[in-house]
């Protein structure tokens, strides 16, 4: 009795073995492939993107308009990114003085700024048609930047607009940049031309 038992439990240990062995060698399974972002969610994605970028790099300084609530200057929530106020005049450049080199001066909102160069207006980033950048093309906005030109091709763009180290940036982040800029709600804000040294306006086409 003892012989049969033994014959019995041998067999059933090697076929536990053999499932084991079996059971080791099999391929995991493949895990499903995640499914690729719709068109929204990559526009959406973009655009989030961009809005870090332009917060990021700084551009609510100079293409914000500012209010002093708080007695220190900061972006005004309703008129985000439209440039200088049209209703803050235009200061004429800053002259050089007998004793002095120059100096460069800004106005309260950081939109206005007169050096050497002349005098240079922060622009409206908003998508107006009319005074802001609505009828830009993507391809217009990169070329600006890459460029130092006003729309890629026209008059230069002036200090302090830091565009020679923006125009390291890949061109992604530059497109991002612009479709958050084209998300914006569009606010129709006159931007002065540019003023030359003796304070005549910079002709848009060169």
């Amino acid at each position: 009795m003892r012989f049969v038992q033994r014959r019995l439990i041998l067999p059933a240990a090697g076929l536990f073995a053999v499932i084991g062995l079996a059971a080791c060698n099999q391929t995991p399974p493949t895990p499903a492939a995640a499914p690729a972002p719709s068109a929204e969610d990559q526009a959406k994605a973009q655009v989030e993107r961009g809005r870090l970028l332009i917060s990021g790099g700084g551009c609510h300084d100079c293409h914000s308009p500012k209010k002093f609530d708080t007695g220190a200057p900061v972006p005004d929530a309703d008129r985000l990114l439209s440039g200088h106020p049209e209703s803050a005049g235009v200061p004429q450049p800053f002259k050089q003085g007998t004793e002095k080199a120059w100096t460069t001066h800004a106005n309260d909102h950081l939109t206005a700024w007169s050096g050497a160069w002349g005098v240079s207006f922060a622009a409206n980033l908003t998508p107006d048609d009319n005074t802001g950048i609505g009828i830009w093309t993507e391809q217009m906005f990169l070329d600006a930047i890459k460029q130092g030109k006003h729309m890629g091709t026209s008059r230069p763009i002036l200090p302090p607009m830091p565009w020679t180290e923006y125009r390291h940036l890949p061109d992604e982040e530059l497109k991002a940049m612009f479709a958050y800029l084209k998300s914006l709600p569009a606010i129709a804000n006159r931007v002065p031309v540019p003023l030359t040294p003796d304070g005549k306006p910079i002709d848009d086409i060169q």
